[in-house]
């Protein structure tokens, strides 16, 4: 059974920072890309950023670019999310994706984690 568990859910203040994993089981993590997801109350789902699944250059929405870092520990079968410079509107739900970097159908969510960005 595939799982993804997110952890690392938190209250910041504005400027503070959170960092946030997603750790895999039941699949060849080294297999798959990965993503994290966000999605803040009344709002579509957007995608943050990616890493590919050989531990290659991560991408990022502009919003997060020079604030978030996704990096990757395939011996782990862990990715993360490393925040910093947090603003109010960071306040989402952030789910991890994993999709298989040959077949993007096998594809897997996380449960998703609160994080609350408030003064």
């Amino acid at each position: 059974q595939v799982q993804l568990v997110e952890s690392g859910r938190g209250l910041a203040q504005p400027g503070g920072s959170l960092n946030l994993t997603c750790t895999a089981s039941g699949l060849t993590f080294i297999n798959y890309n990965m993503y994290w997801y966000r999605q803040a109350p009344g709002k579509e789902r957007e995608l943050v950023g990616s890493i590919p699944h050989d531990e290659g250059r991560p991408d990022y929405v502009d919003s997060v670019k020079g604030r978030f870092t996704i990096s990757r520990d395939n011996q782990k079968k862990t990715m993360y999310l490393q925040m910093n410079n947090l603003k109010p509107e960071d306040t989402a739900v952030y789910t991890c994706h994993a999709v298989h970097y040959l077949a993007s159908s096998l594809n897997y969510w996380g449960q998703g984690t609160q994080v609350t960005v408030a003064s």
